[in-house]
């Protein structure tokens, strides 16, 4: 008889993570996915107010990173932008908020005052951004230098596009965090498009971490598509920062399959190269794969998954969608100082 083959072993789980820790980072990143299509299909039913950003394509390198994260009160930092919802839900923030933000309902995170994901929530760790595209970075800073002088383990993390990277915020803010030694960790997200502009014809380098190198600052690009691949540079800067030796920059090559909200048609994009990356390069399609491949995950346990995070939806969903708009004169409250019980306006002294 021939000798019996002997059995095969799955490969050893990287960067120190557990089953059940690659099957929360799938959880999220399933939610991220769901919860914007979702969103998506409330735009077209014109329940949405404003615009809607999508992270399609990005997902992998929000969730991967934020995971890295110490989370929970008065632990780590972080300040997304508008394609980094999967960093806000991994720290903490739910569907349900989301919706009614999106939908400026009276009981939204701000009220109706404001969409999308500018809206903080310093309990679990997140600092809405400012509009101004780069100027997190000098925000972030400072946060991350009160970690400092307090002598707190806390890092600060802040995401930048590779449009922002021209902006003079950003220079100034990496430099000021570079000079303070500020546990501060900078992921930077080069996905092709700022709004409609090529990296090509914006900056000269190859890559924007030689940015950073500029500043003195240790840089590293990673495949922004591999979740783990993120977790683990991120866990490294992280933890580097923590220890007191300042500022990192992860660099992520990611691609944005959406145009910059969903009313771009995304006209200047070429169709082949959107095909590519949606058929080769889908950042959950390749987690989901490596999962299987590796023999980490059962085909049945990532279903599960998505059933329940369909169900979550569904409910997060119905609680809201019908809840009521925020009275107007109630855009008075909290701008300055509460405003008197009997507002008064300036045309009835006329």
């Amino acid at each position: 008889m021939p000798p019996r083959a002997a059995p095969t072993q799955s490969p050893p789980i990287p960067a120190g993570l557990t089953q059940s820790q690659l099957l929360e980072i799938y959880r999220y990143l399933r939610l991220t996915r769901t919860l914007e299509e979702r969103l998506t299909a409330l735009y077209r039913q014109s329940k949405v107010i404003g615009g809607l950003f999508r992270s399609l394509g990005q997902e992998g390198e929000s969730v991967g990173s934020a995971y890295a994260l110490n989370r929970g009160r008065n632990q780590d930092v972080l300040s997304p932008l508008i394609r980094n919802l999967g960093s806000m839900l991994v720290m903490g923030a739910e569907p349900v908020q989301i919706l009614r933000q999106y939908m400026a309902k009276a009981e939204g995170p701000t009220h109706g005052r404001e969409q999308n994901v500018h809206f903080n929530d310093l309990e679990k760790g997140y600092l809405g951004q400012i509009s101004h595209l780069g100027d997190m970075i000098p925000v972030m800073a400072g946060i991350a230098l009160t970690f400092k002088l307090r002598a707190e383990p806390r890092v600060g993390l802040v995401y930048i596009g590779d449009g922002a990277t021209s902006t003079g915020t950003f220079h100034e803010g990496l430099n000021f965090a570079a000079v303070q030694r500020v546990p501060l960790v900078v992921v930077a997200e080069y996905n092709r498009w700022a709004y409609s502009t090529p990296p090509e014809k914006q900056f000269a380098v190859k890559d924007l971490a030689e940015k950073a190198k500029g500043y003195g600052v240790p840089a590293v690009t990673v495949d922004g598509n591999d979740v783990l691949a993120v977790y683990e540079a991120t866990r490294f800067a992280v933890e580097r920062a923590r220890r007191g030796h300042g500022v990192h920059f992860i660099e992520v090559k990611t691609y944005r399959r959406k145009g910059h909200a969903e009313h771009d048609d995304q006209h200047y994009v070429p169709k082949d190269e959107l095909d590519w990356w949606a058929a080769e390069n889908d950042p959950v399609d390749r987690y989901v794969k490596q999962l299987v491949r590796n023999e980490w995950a059962e085909e049945r346990e990532l279903k599960a998954i998505d059933a329940a995070v369909a169900a979550e939806i569904d409910r997060a969903t119905d609680a809201c969608v019908d809840e009521p708009l925020p009275a107007g004169d109630s855009a008075l409250g909290g701008v300055y100082l509460d405003p008197p019980a009997a507002p008064r306006h300036w045309y009835r002294s006329l």
